[in-house]
């Protein structure tokens, strides 16, 4: 779909994120036309940008293809929108919480950058979605883990005397 061709408003984008991207978004609230997407068969990796342009650059150099991502300016974010396939394990979870990256996994919500949106100082694409693919939440998870591996302290064994 060329957004040119239809014109690019909310309702079109969506269009597109749902008919093109297989992405669940809806306008919402349509007054203010800020489109959203559910999480459902689609979750979502909040970080910040500073990891996530790291993870980005990992998987591109280990040829693992690139989802959609986007970034929220304002609060200095990336978001990467991958498959859900990350286990329910809470370990994974503090892990990731350690790290300051949010699993946005069934029932949580992201939003979509918008033409409504003010410029692009909400939300703008990174890798912009042009098909469904996504990666998978695992190998994300990875990436995030190889990148954040200089930034862990080091835990030292206590000498046993």
């Amino acid at each position: 779909m060329d957004h040119k061709t239809f014109g690019d408003s909310p309702l079109t984008r969506c269009h597109f994120y749902r008919q093109v991207c297989d992405l669940p978004a809806t306008v919402d609230p349509p007054h203010l036309g800020r489109i959203v997407m559910k999480a459902e068969h689609v979750w979502a990796l909040i970080l910040p940008a500073y990891l996530g342009q790291a993870v980005k650059i990992h998987m591109q150099q280990h040829d693992s293809h690139i989802g959609p991502i986007l970034s929220h300016p304002r609060s200095n974010r990336w978001t990467l929108l991958v498959r859900p396939d990350i286990p329910d394990d809470v370990r994974l979870f503090a892990e990731m919480f350690r790290l300051n990256v949010s699993v946005v996994r069934t029932g949580g919500t992201v939003a979509l950058p918008s033409p409504a949106d003010q410029g692009e100082q909400f939300r703008r694409w990174i890798e912009a979605p042009r098909c469904t693919f996504r990666p998978s939440g695992l190998v994300v998870v990875d990436a995030i883990r190889a990148c954040s591996e200089p930034c862990r302290p080091v835990q030292r064994r206590r000498a046993h005397i």
